[in-house]
């Protein structure tokens, strides 16, 4: 048992729609959520940028001594998780183990064919599709790259009938529609909040949230380690490398929630 905060870190915003799940699952548990805004999007990034930034980003985390880190970022679990896992020593979960799992579950009682949205970094990298190949060879995995989405919802273009999202969303998910997935991983925690308007063009489709899938992977970690915590106060503090009241104003659309009085500036750069 172990009465130290979990780490959770995004290029964003998009972590947060991890947030209520992982406090359902441990609500004993305290949090440290960083948001690296200043640096957003991390998905248009080259490889060797995306392990720097997720070294520093790990390194700050570290600094608020963590027991644990959820790597609540799509593109970094899918190109930096392994250089992460062998850099530091303390429990580090991505959220592809779970999403694959959910969707090949999926799946195999339906038509076998699972969709993967993500960043251009992330559809590169073929994490999400090998994940679940790996699972069952037999399921037929389409991948489709997703780029503005986080723009969208970093800048609240998430309402269902909105013009510009629905534009956008058609150019990118038409192609797909005709295969009628049976399971479609949402392969960044931006693309819940545009959970409405991607069923608008995948309607037969299950979504799954690769970040609340993670916290039932970083819940069997902790408890296989016994750093679980039993009793706690259940808070969490808000970090971010760009303009706190920005990012709380933000944060209230995933959260419902005001958290400006509970969120801190910090220089990145420095970790």
């Amino acid at each position: 048992m172990s009465n130290k905060p979990i780490g959770i870190f995004d290029s964003g915003l998009g972590g947060l729609t991890a947030i209520n799940e992982i406090k359902r699952l441990m609500p004993n548990e305290d949090y440290i959520y960083f948001g690296d805004t200043a640096r957003i999007p991390y998905g248009t990034r080259s490889k060797e940028v995306i392990k720097k930034y997720s070294m520093q980003d790990c390194r700050f985390l570290i600094s608020k001594n963590v027991k644990a880190i959820l790597v609540a970022c799509g593109t970094v679990s899918s190109n930096a998780l392994d250089l992460l896992q062998n850099s530091f020593s303390l429990p580090i979960v991505g959220v592809i183990e779970g999403a694959a799992k959910k969707a090949a579950t999926i799946a195999e009682k339906d038509n076998g064919i699972v969709a993967v949205l993500g960043t251009h970094a992330t559809v590169a990298s073929c994490a999400f599709k090998n994940a679940v190949e790996k699972i069952n060879p037999s399921l037929k995995v389409i991948q489709k790259s997703c780029p503005m989405f986080v723009p969208l919802v970093e800048n609240g273009y998430t309402g269902r009938h909105d013009i510009a999202a629905n534009a956008i969303a058609n150019e990118y998910l038409s192609e797909i529609a005709p295969y009628r997935p049976a399971a479609v991983i949402l392969g960044c925690t931006h693309y819940p909040l545009l959970a409405d308007i991607i069923s608008n063009y995948l309607p037969d489709s299950a979504l799954i949230s690769s970040g609340s899938e993670a916290a039932a992977v970083l819940k069997e970690t902790l408890m296989e380690k016994g750093l679980l915590s039993e009793k706690g106060n259940g808070t969490t503090t808000f970090y971010t490398s760009d303009d706190p009241l920005l990012f709380a104003r933000n944060a209230k659309r995933f959260l419902g929630k005001d958290i400006s009085d509970n969120i801190y500036k910090i220089d990145i750069e420095n970790y």
